[in-house]
């Protein structure tokens, strides 16, 4: 992978990108960075693989002090059309690079080839979800390393988090990088997205929702609900929110079957 980066607005934007071929682009989540996908992309190679880091995480700076899933998107947009000159990709997002793709989609329909949602939700945050981000920003600002240890933990199934030690700590030496406006900045964006589970219902191109059955963070049965009476392909695994580590060779595979499908 090429790593380079970018001027947009007045910010650096940092992506990666290899091989040639149908893009495709993967959208970390948040707290994350371009380096989750290090274990996913080599199986990808007969592909143009794009990743990016989303504003305010990895080496992209904060644009303001709310990145809202909009904003996201059009940075996305710029790198795409500016850097890359790719006119039509196939996008997977994890967690909120599955909100970031979304609003991508919403804005930039005519570029959409696919969609992969991974442990992600077309729906807007509940008013319980929304007090949850307001308490997150107020324990991060209180204690920057442990507010952001504890909620690395929290993304794994119960079981994993003691089997999968090395792979949780890893996750959080990369998310200890992410700048405390990067972190309430997302968090501010979050808490406003638009609900977009029309996509879901109306899209042209093919999506795939992948879900873990002890996903902490999104309710299994409930993400279920919204690909009701759509042609949305669905996968689960039987682990939590984290389903690139969790179930790596699952996710591949899965990842495999669905780009054929194209």
């Amino acid at each position: 992978m090429i790593t380079k980066q970018t001027q947009y607005k007045n910010t650096t934007i940092s992506y990666s990108h290899s091989g040639k071929g149908t893009a495709l682009v993967f959208l970390h989540g948040f707290l994350e960075n371009s380096t989750m996908w290090k274990e996913i992309v080599p199986f990808f190679d007969k592909f143009h693989v794009i990743c990016i880091d989303l504003l305010g995480h990895g080496s992209t700076q904060c644009m303001g002090y709310v990145h809202t899933m909009e904003d996201m998107a059009d940075a996305v947009h710029y790198v795409l059309t500016h850097e890359l000159k790719v006119k039509k990709a196939v996008f997977v997002g994890h967690s909120m690079g599955g909100y970031v793709a979304l609003a991508f989609a919403e804005l930039y329909s005519d570029m959409m080839q696919g969609l992969v949602l991974l442990n992600s939700t077309s729906r807007a945050d509940s008013q319980e979800r929304k007090d949850n981000r307001d308490r997150a920003i107020k324990a991060v600002k209180q204690n920057y390393v442990a507010a952001v240890r504890m909620s690395i933990a929290n993304l794994f199934s119960e079981e994993n988090r003691e089997k999968l030690i090395e792979e949780i700590e890893w996750v959080r030496s990369e998310a200890l990088k992410t700048p405390l406006q990067g972190i309430i900045a997302a968090q501010e964006g979050m808490k406003i997205r638009k609900d977009r589970e029309v996509i879901l219902h109306f899209a042209s191109y093919p999506i795939l929702l992948i879900l873990g059955k002890k996903d902490p963070v999104l309710q299994y049965e409930k993400s279920l609900d919204q690909i009701k009476n759509t042609r949305v392909g669905l996968v689960s695994f039987e682990d939590g929110h984290m389903s690139h580590i969790e179930n790596k060779n699952e996710l591949i595979q899965s990842l495999k079957l669905f780009f054929q499908t194209l």
